[in-house]
């Protein structure tokens, strides 16, 4: 069995990156993205966000830490992980969507890196 995840969405804060271990080989850079849903109920105009909270690793994560910044809207390819469940103290319940980024693709960058909205591609394999 096999299973990938498309998303598009907006990068709701800037990544977070670190070290995995002491030696700075591998990297892992973190970023939440929200995606909208637009529809139409009873000729009123409705609104679904959902978050999903992404990780990035290796030279991928490199790349989305240098580039990537709030706001940059971006196509996200990889697998899903087991949601996190839980209920607030009010007892309303809550679930943490997280996928593990196979390929990133910069659909419009915000600030200086826009490049007038240009879409970067470096040469490596693990990016689109």
């Amino acid at each position: 069995m096999y299973q990938k995840l498309t998303i598009i969405g907006n990068l709701g804060n800037d990544p977070d990156a670190r070290y995995t271990d002491g030696s700075g080989d591998s990297m892992v850079c973190n970023f939440n993205i929200a995606t909208n849903r637009v529809y139409y109920k009873d000729n009123k105009k409705e609104k679904d966000t959902v978050w999903f909270r992404v990780s990035a690793w290796g030279k991928l994560a490199e790349i989305c830490n240098e580039h990537l910044s709030k706001g940059d809207l971006v196509q996200v390819e990889g697998i899903m992980r087991p949601p996190n469940i839980w209920n607030t103290d009010e007892g309303e319940p809550r679930c943490n969507l997280e996928m593990k980024a196979d390929k990133v693709l910069f659909l419009k960058l915000s600030g200086n890196n826009s490049g007038g909205g240009s879409q970067v591609s470096p040469d490596d394999d693990d990016f689109i």
